[in-house]
């Protein structure tokens, strides 16, 4: 079971990703390799919205999110 999320900025509403999600549950992290578009700002190990808002940090394989500054 997979679908196709648009990821919002909780702050400004703007896109942040366009990610694959696989299975069922919350949107804990986002795995790389499925982000189909990417519009946020990558600023060292952070990912911000274009408002500045912080959305989550980069872990390497995957983006840690920041539960309550993102909707989908």
């Amino acid at each position: 079971m997979s679908k196709m999320l648009t990821i919002r900025c909780a702050k400004c509403k703007s896109k942040t990703f366009r990610y694959l999600k696989i299975g069922k549950g919350r949107v804990l992290h986002c795995w790389k390799g499925r982000i189909i578009e990417d519009y946020s700002i990558h600023e060292g190990m952070e990912i911000k919205c274009q408002c500045g808002n912080l959305i989550g940090i980069d872990e390497e394989k995957w983006i840690k999110m920041k539960q309550n500054a993102f909707i989908h």
